[in-house]
């Protein structure tokens, strides 16, 4: 199997699908039906081969597996690809998602639905890109290739503020990333390559480090987001149709996280070390702010929208604590977070197109007929509040394992947002699906159907089965982590015995 260009074939075999939905010709009606057919084939055949990975991936080495490496542009500059633990779970995640999406667009997506399925596809062939490069360049040409699909399915297919919440999405990921381009071609100039696992053993002056942290953080912290460059999420959740929404919150919100375990901390240990405080400071910012914000929302996706910046606040506190427990806990709840936000937007999503509103106070008393939805809304509520036996518990409480070792007082901050959550959470719950069911509309609204119980299913499954037996997850991440905490801790001693040197 490590033969095969596997890694290719699961990165470009949605664009391949896509053009297979270009090609398509008929009516309205005929191009809609086989548009929504090949895309969903496609995502599943995709999910399908890259469970090859993880059935082929050696756990006992952090080491980069099924690497494909061909020269390309200029000296130094490659189409090299390859995964390690660190990596290969979110292209899991990715893979896993992008058939949930084509079914929850099944229905809601009437008008252009072969240009919607196309924009998907490539979404994917960019998002599977990003965990999969291990070249610079290439990195880049799938980091700012995803912003291209993501722009047009909110602003296409979005709310009455689809233009509006899509440039504002556009221009602040495109701001900092331009930043990123920079610190490329300075790394470039320096190193004369933008080969990955070369840079990563690349020693760079402790001024310009800084300079280059700096430079990927502008574009990491807006992607992940940090707080205050995190208000282009509401708005674009808010718009974005119900499966935009779970791409969004369920990968690309993970590309900012990826960035900084694969780039910030590996390639730049000094300044990363430097600006530790500054990632805590923004993330207890993060972790208190937004749960407050969160409590006021009256408008269900919004809320939900404040709850994944909170939780990515949790993220980058665990990723810089240096621990094992911190970093593998920070992974596990971004993989967590991509299943439990994904079933919580799903469950708007289901709501909404019954009743075309996502306002919390036309709810009430749904637990008398949607029993069912009520049940499958409880499960994830409870997971996305960390309840133990649900694959949020694990990961925070690693993080917080992590964070106690290092700082008590960001430990202290930090817990103070599972209070929260739990209250901005339950109040959400609570208002949606109890009470006295008395408004007319709300009685004719039926529990869910079949396809929606399919797209639950597998997510409801995976949530507890994480939730008890993490293992599948922590195994793979293992020794990548390891060995980051490792080098770091190498390359922070040899700066230290240099810097007592020069005195």
């Amino acid at each position: 199997m490590t033969d095969w260009p596997i890694l290719s074939i699961v990165t470009f075999l949605p664009a391949v699908g896509a053009a297979f939905i270009f090609l398509i010709r008929g009516d309205d009606a005929i191009v809609a039906r086989n548009a929504r057919n090949v895309a969903l084939w496609t995502t599943l055949i995709t999910f399908a081969v890259s469970i090859l990975l993880w059935t082929g991936f050696d756990t006992t080495t952090a080491d980069f597996q099924f690497v494909e490496k061909t020269a390309w542009i200029a000296s130094g500059i490659d189409y090299h690809m390859g995964i390690d633990g660190i990596s290969m779970l979110f292209i899991i995640l990715t893979t896993f998602l992008m058939p949930i999406c084509i079914l929850a667009s099944w229905q809601s997506i009437q008008s252009r639905v072969k240009e919607y399925m196309i924009a998907f596809l490539l979404l994917e062939t960019m998002m599977v890109g990003v965990f999969s490069a291990l070249d610079l360049v290439v990195f880049y040409l799938f980091f700012e290739g995803g912003l291209i699909p993501m722009f047009l399915i909110i602003g296409i297919w979005g709310g009455k503020r689809r233009v509006y919440a899509s440039f504002k999405f556009f221009l602040y990921t495109l701001l900092g990333s331009v930043l990123m381009l920079l610190a490329i071609l300075a790394m470039y100039m320096q190193a004369g390559t933008t080969d990955i696992p070369t840079l990563m053993t690349t020693k760079f002056d402790a001024d310009l480090q800084n300079w280059l942290w700096l430079a990927f953080f502008a574009s990491f912290a807006v992607k992940v987001p940090m707080w205050p460059v995190h208000t282009w999420l509401p708005d674009a959740h808010v718009e974005a149709p119900t499966a935009g929404s779970v791409i969004l919150a369920g990968v690309l919100l993970k590309m900012g996280g990826y960035g900084m375990l694969r780039f910030s901390i590996p390639m730049f240990p000094e300044a990363t070390e430097n600006f530790t405080y500054l990632v805590y400071a923004l993330s207890v910012v993060a972790v208190i702010y937004t749960s407050l914000v969160a409590l006021m929302q009256e408008d269900m996706k919004k809320l939900i929208a404040y709850s994944s910046v909170a939780h990515m606040g949790f993220v980058t506190i665990g990723m810089f604590t240096f621990t094992p427990q911190g970093i593998e806990g920070a992974m596990f709840i971004m993989l967590s977070h991509g299943l439990v936000s994904a079933a919580l937007f799903l469950i708007v999503g289901v709501v909404y197109d019954r009743l075309h509103t996502r306002e919390i106070a036309r709810y009430g008393g749904l637990v008398h007929n949607m029993p069912n939805y009520a049940a499958v809304f409880l499960l994830f509520t409870l997971a996305n509040v960390g309840l133990p036996g649900t694959s949020g518990f694990v990961g925070e409480f690693l993080v917080l394992v992590g964070i106690f070792q290092v700082n008590n007082w960001v430990a202290f901050l930090a817990t103070t947002g599972l209070v929260l959550s739990a209250a901005y959470a339950l109040w959400l719950y609570r208002r949606v699906i109890f009470g006295t069911l008395t408004k007319a509309d709300l009685k004719d609204m039926v529990d869910l159907n079949k396809r929606e119980i399919a797209i639950f299913a597998p997510l409801v499954i995976l949530v507890l089965l994480f939730g008890v037996y993490p293992a599948p997850l922590l195994d793979v991440m293992h020794e990548s982590v390891a060995n980051l905490i490792h080098n770091h801790e190498v390359a922070m001693q040899a700066a230290r015995e240099m810097a007592s040197a020069v005195k």
